[in-house]
């Protein structure tokens, strides 16, 4: 898992060096209009935080009344979207990305030219892709898992569309989400094991 969460963060850092490509700056063009004053594409941008909210009060809401060894479990549920921030953060001060609108004025055009921060990598699509892979581990249901990745495809397209991030943003945001999700499930599975070993013998029985 280590190795696999290593490859992930490589796949990042690499994506870093894209950005003086022209095939990013060329279909951010293509995808971000002149006037991005989309209702239904600010909704999805504006979704990415609270939907992951209220995803993560869920899951801690159960855990609380599961069980008191679950109730445990809950300050590790709060660290990991943490995680998530804190790594999103420390990248973007890392690489030091401008806004693309700010690069390159005129030809990229903000729906909020406010925004501050930088750019690479977007935290919106990284939570995003966290929380979905999330309910895809912990659930394991199809018709949640299909959903999920497409909302959370959607928060990563808003970002291009509405003009506030390159599409390596968006591609390093997204592999860093669903890598932390399955490297801090990694490390669940190594401070609960009994918990896994129970919940795989009682799929085992649903599925036969």
């Amino acid at each position: 898992m280590t190795k696999l969460f290593s490859s992930l963060l490589l796949a990042i850092l690499f994506s870093t060096n894209i950005h003086s490509q022209n095939w990013d700056i060329n279909l951010l063009q293509k995808i971000n209009p002149e006037n991005p004053n989309s209702s239904f594409w600010r909704g999805m941008t504006n979704s990415a935080y609270p939907i992951t909210i209220a995803v993560q009060g869920g899951f801690m809401l159960s855990d609380y009344f599961k069980s008191d060894s679950t109730r445990g479990r809950i300050p590790w549920h709060i660290a990991e979207k943490l995680f998530v921030l804190v790594v999103t953060e420390a990248m973007k001060y890392a690489v030091n990305r401008p806004r693309p609108y700010i690069t390159y004025p005129g030809l990229v055009h903000p729906y909020d030219n406010s925004e501050t921060g930088l750019s690479f990598p977007s935290a919106h699509t990284s939570l995003a892709f966290n929380t979905a892979a999330t309910l895809s581990i912990r659930l394991h249901k199809w018709y949640i898992t299909i959903p999920a990745y497409l909302w959370a495809s959607g928060v990563g397209y808003s970002r291009l569309y509405l003009g506030e991030h390159y599409p390596s943003d968006v591609i390093a945001g997204a592999v860093l989400g669903v890598g932390s999700a399955y490297f801090t499930d990694w490390i669940d599975r190594k401070l609960y094991p009994r918990k896994f070993k129970k919940k795989q013998g009682l799929a085992m029985n649903d599925h036969f």
